[in-house]
């Protein structure tokens, strides 16, 4: 209290940061990089390398056919949700070749965006089971390359049989507040499936 009697204003205490690991991951050319870029608010670190005559006849180029560069190990990013909570953004290699470094780039996250190219949707086939196998928290992003949902979000998620619980929802990965609010989704369906695996079974 000073001395005409009023009380000074009580400092609140500065907030905990909170930092969570994600994982964007996807087929060949499904936007990963892009996505990555789009919303990180640090220089994003890629690893691209240029397309090569040794990829002739295992990358399908028929869909992005001016795609000239390929990611090799990863892309990482950063993200501030709010003031307490950082993402770091992981984008994993989406040729086969490479798939043998996702369970490296998985370990510590907290979920992961599939992002679903539906002209070659049977890409998204296996970064879903990768994820299903491990049990991580994940959601799709239907990436609308041209700026047009060219299918309805119910047929994709039929056509890649996907729990109704699990989020799908559309995403435009060059557009900044479309990839924020596609991670958006994402934490807020991780922390559910968080809440609701250490809830106690209710008794029968």
């Amino acid at each position: 209290m000073d001395s005409v009697g009023f009380k000074a204003p009580r400092e609140s205490a500065p907030k905990t940061m909170t930092s969570a690991k994600i994982v964007v991951a996807g087929g060949f050319g499904a936007g990963k990089t892009t996505f990555v870029g789009s919303v990180s608010e640090i220089v994003p670190l890629r690893t691209e390398a240029m397309m090569t005559d040794a990829s002739t006849g295992i990358d399908d180029l028929e869909a992005t056919p001016n795609k000239s560069t390929t990611t090799v190990a990863m892309d990482f990013g950063r993200v501030s949700l709010d003031d307490d909570l950082i993402l770091y953004l992981f984008g994993t290699p989406g040729q086969q070749r490479f798939w043998f470094m996702w369970d490296d780039l998985v370990r510590g996250a907290i979920g992961a965006v599939v992002l679903a190219d539906t002209r070659r949707l049977a890409d998204s086939f296996a970064p879903v089971d990768f994820f299903e196998d491990r049990g991580l928290p994940y959601i799709v992003g239907v990436n609308t390359f041209d700026g047009v949902l060219q299918h309805d979000l119910n047929d994709v998620r039929e056509a890649l049989s996907i729990d109704a619980s699990i989020p799908v929802v559309r995403c435009d990965a060059r557009d900044r507040e479309s990839t924020k609010q596609t991670l958006i989704t994402l934490v807020e369906y991780a922390m559910r499936q968080w809440i609701a695996m250490r809830q106690p079974a209710k008794a029968n």
